[in-house]
């Protein structure tokens, strides 16, 4: 009921999980989609011109006269709308629990609707960086609050020092000296299992979870989750989750966006049942190309050379996300295996 509760209680700020933000942006494509393809077309030049906008406006860069222009028209045309959906009087959105897409936030940012990043873990009580309305990058998780001091070990692991960090796990002392660490001037750092970087202005970026590196059968390590943020750019993507450790390469276990796949499938010509549809060579080659085209600047050892379309979204009650909607990577393979084994074996044999 929370789109329904939104419209209700029209708040000022509200904080989620990625997850939400992506239901909202899929739904407000929906209905574009079900007024027609004059009006989706019309939705997607939005969405296109919202993340122009941002990237230059939301980086202290001019937009210019003409993007400007286009962003006051897809404003009055469609972002307005979004607004008003949300209550119409959001200020601000704070997004946390798991990886917000960069594409996601460009977008929110450019209908006028930012979201602030933030990170932290509860062994951080819990907050480690937060991006604010004064100093937002996009993409980044922000700078380190105050009295809290971020360090990049030299695995990329992030580790986090300040009075916010816990004093060790209750009548757990293995697991307390496998998190924390005391350096030579005994400050104790946090090691946070998370990868990333800061950059030069000290804002803090995360690649991924260590313990979801993906390491191919050739030695490479691959980190799925921007693999997976650049699938989730595809109008025909749902939900996302690049697999491949301990295999030749890696592949992409895809929930559709079942609402724009249908009206493809008519745009073509395909009549199936929505459990055929996904089956559909035609489909399937939909979506390779879908991610071919979204992933060009990967290396090739983290390209993906193999998609296999998932027949339900994934969800808490199905085990496969955890109660923030973080994904169950192992258990997501473990119910699929039998179909991961014969999707790597086809390819693996051409």
């Amino acid at each position: 009921t929370v789109a329904r509760d939104i419209v209700e209680v029209r708040p000022h700020f509200m904080t989620s999980v990625p997850r939400l933000f992506e239901k909202i942006q899929d739904r407000a494509m929906e209905k574009a989609q079900e007024k027609g393809e004059r009006r989706a077309a019309i939705a997607r030049w939005a969405v296109d011109v919202a993340k122009q906008w941002a990237e230059a406006e939301g980086e202290g860069r001019n937009a210019g006269v003409g993007l400007k222009l286009k962003h006051k028209v897809a404003d009055a045309l469609v972002y307005s709308r979004l607004r008003e959906a949300l209550g119409g009087r959001v200020r601000a959105l704070v997004s946390g629990g798991a990886p917000l897409a960069p594409e996601l936030a460009r977008f929110f940012y450019g209908a006028g609707l930012p979201i602030y990043q933030g990170y932290g873990l509860t062994e951080s009580s819990p907050v480690i960086a937060c991006n604010t309305p004064r100093a937002n990058r996009l993409g980044s998780v922000g700078k380190p609050i105050p009295g809290v001091s971020v360090q990049i070990a030299e695995d990329g692991e992030i580790l986090a020092s300040g009075p916010n960090v816990m004093r060790g796990y209750y009548n757990r002392p293995a697991e307390t000296r496998e998190a924390l660490e005391t350096d030579a001037e005994g400050r104790v750092w946090l090691r946070t299992g998370d990868v990333g970087h800061l950059d030069a202005d000290g804002y803090l970026f995360i690649t991924d979870r260590k313990k979801d590196l993906i390491k191919t059968s050739g030695g490479k390590y691959v980190a799925p989750q921007p693999i997976e943020n650049a699938i989730k750019r595809s109008q025909y993507v749902n939900q996302v989750v690049v697999i491949g450790d301990g295999r030749k390469f890696p592949s992409a276990l895809i929930v559709p966006q079942t609402d724009a796949l249908r009206a493809y499938a008519r745009r073509q010509g395909i009549v199936a049942e929505e459990s055929e549809l996904i089956k559909r060579p035609e489909i399937i080659d939909l979506i390779e190309k879908e991610v071919e085209s979204l992933t060009t600047d990967l290396s090739q050892y983290e390209k993906v050379k193999a998609v296999l379309l998932l027949p339900r979204e994934l969800t808490v009650e199905g085990g496969e996300l955890t109660p923030t909607l973080k994904v169950k990577r192992r258990v997501v393979v473990d119910k699929n295996k039998e179909q991961i084994d014969q999707l790597y074996a086809s390819k693996e044999s051409k």
